[in-house]
């Protein structure tokens, strides 16, 4: 059995499954730092607990912005913040948003 993630971790799944899906959104939902929030989401991902796709480079040019990378919960990371939030009871449960599951499509 996994152990339960940190509440830095535990707080991204919970901002993601609430429907904040790119990084500028999770810090601003979680109040923590890029320096904490990029490297987090890198190893829940790589712990198959977030899911990502970087949007179209047409999309983000014709908005004048850099490329978004858009996460997306696993139904591993769904288990996990679950279990989670019974540690971290200061984090209210989150309803998780169905779109939290998917990539977002172009």
């Amino acid at each position: 059995m996994r152990r339960t993630p940190s509440y830095g971790a535990t707080a991204i799944l919970h901002a993601v499954a609430s429907g904040n899906r790119f990084g500028f959104d999770i810090m601003e939902a979680t109040g923590l730092t890029s320096g904490t929030v990029y490297p987090t989401l890198d190893k829940l991902e790589n712990e198959g607990l977030l899911g990502s796709r970087w949007e179209p480079e047409s999309v983000a040019h014709r908005e004048g912005r850099p490329a978004r990378r858009y996460f997306h919960l696993t139904a591993a990371g769904a288990a996990i913040l679950e279990a989670a939030l019974q540690k971290y009871k200061t984090l209210r449960r989150v309803r998780i948003d169905p779109s939290a599951f998917d990539p977002i499509e172009p």
